[in-house]
């Protein structure tokens, strides 16, 4: 049977990827060295197959087809589009994908039990699901299920709607057959601005909110992280703060689990995280 050997949170802000070259800039120096520990992390846990759950930035999701979560199956993936590798410099790339268990996660013939999920034959993946892959697996090797969420137009899910997704990812994988070792790995931010008089201010932009969201993790509280995710709340944190629902997703995922790194990075970007637990909690 397959199961979750490692899940993990990360940052995938894509100026980083034109920022983190050699030598580091020292205020990046601290999320260059935690990218390079996550990728030991997740070398150690030894992957079959990443289940990587993404906002979409209207890529794959789009405003005259807006599902709340949509499914990449095919066994390959286009990773970057043109857009993002003139405006990010990402590199064209193709990635391995796993069909099989993204047909699983999908329902087979019946959507499961609360979940109405889309699906694509054929995804792209933007700087979301690029950024964490580029620096966690380089070699762009490991076969992934991408898990498009989106929270960056509204009507977006709720909280809930995410702890659930979690939950239903965790029960999935471990009813399929097959003997794949599952890493669960979310992109996302924190307090976040983009576009506004607060974007990369270099500082966080809501330390009250960050500094909820870290202990909640820390103590595996889903039900206070809920309480803490409204709309207006995320708002008024950032206009993107709302791409840490992906965490709230991650946290279910892992049992609910008290993390065991909880880290903010601070950078020219504002506060980068990384989020990790292990198998066993």
């Amino acid at each position: 049977m397959a199961e979750i050997v490692l899940t993990m949170g990360v940052p995938h802000t894509p100026l980083l990827w034109r920022a983190l070259r050699e030598p580091v800039p020292s205020d990046l120096e601290g999320v260059a060295a935690n990218f390079s520990r996550f990728r030991s992390l997740l070398a150690a846990a030894r992957p079959d197959v990443l289940v990587v759950v993404g906002s979409d930035h209207l890529r794959s999701i789009v405003t005259s087809n807006m599902p709340a979560f949509l499914i990449g199956k095919a066994t390959e993936i286009r990773g970057t589009l043109p857009s993002e590798q003139r405006a990010f410099g990402l590199p064209a790339s193709i990635v391995p994908g796993h069909l099989e268990l993204g047909a699983h996660l999908l329902g087979g013939r019946q959507l499961p039990v609360g979940f109405d999920f889309s699906f694509s034959d054929e995804p792209w993946l933007d700087h979301s699901f690029m950024i964490p892959l580029l620096y966690l697996t380089p070699g762009l090797d490991i076969p992934i299920v991408p898990i498009h969420t989106n929270t960056n137009a509204p009507p977006i899910p709720l909280a809930i709607r995410f702890r659930a997704l979690g939950s239903y990812l965790r029960g999935a994988v471990a009813t399929w057959p097959g003997p794949e070792r599952v890493a669960v790995i979310g992109t996302g931010h924190l307090s976040f601005e983009l576009g506004g008089p607060r974007q990369f201010s270099g500082v966080s932009l809501d330390p009250e909110f960050d500094e909820l969201v870290l202990d909640c993790l820390k103590e595996g509280d889903g039900g206070r992280l809920i309480e803490v995710a409204t709309y207006e709340r995320m708002l008024t944190a950032g206009n993107l703060t709302f791409q840490f629902l992906n965490f709230i997703t991650c946290l279910a995922a892992s049992g609910e689990a008290a993390a065991s790194i909880v880290e903010a990075i601070p950078s020219r970007f504002g506060n980068e995280p990384f989020i990790a637990w292990s198998a066993d909690g």
